[in-house]
């Protein structure tokens, strides 16, 4: 079965870039796994099988046409090879940072088959509105 991620995790990154992993998270990344940029602004860490799945479904969208190449080329140009280490920390590179626009707080959400990491200000613009719909159901 995959990986399934739930729940919200607030964290900081510190001062080499690296944010701690909840520990509910870390078990499907004892080989690491893959961080890449993500819809809305966020990044996304995928587990290396369902990294596979992602590529296969680029590769074959990438058969599309030029914008669905480069977007291919977008994304796997902005994927990172990541490991956890003991401590559970995990290394952003710089590029992702800035792609995602974090720079101190990060919030660990798990999105069902990725984990996604937000900054905080980024979050509460483009994803918490849609929590009114809970509300109103």
């Amino acid at each position: 079965m995959a990986a399934r991620f739930i729940g919200r995790f607030e964290h900081s990154l510190d001062a080499k870039g690296r944010v701690i992993l909840p520990v509910k998270f870390r078990a499907p990344f004892e080989r690491g796994g893959f961080l890449s940029q993500f819809h809305e602004g966020c990044l996304a860490l995928w587990t290396p099988e369902e990294f596979e799945r992602q590529l296969e479904s680029m590769q074959l969208a990438a058969e599309q046409g030029r914008d669905e190449r480069n977007l291919a080329r977008v994304w796997a140009g902005g994927s990172a090879e990541i490991e956890v280490d003991k401590a559970g920390r995990m290394p952003i590179p710089a590029y992702l940072r800035n792609f995602a626009q974090l720079s101190s707080e990060v919030l660990v959400i798990g999105a069902i088959d990725r984990i996604e990491l937000w900054d905080p200000a980024v979050w509460r613009e483009k994803v918490l509105p849609s929590e009114q719909q809970l509300v109103d159901a």
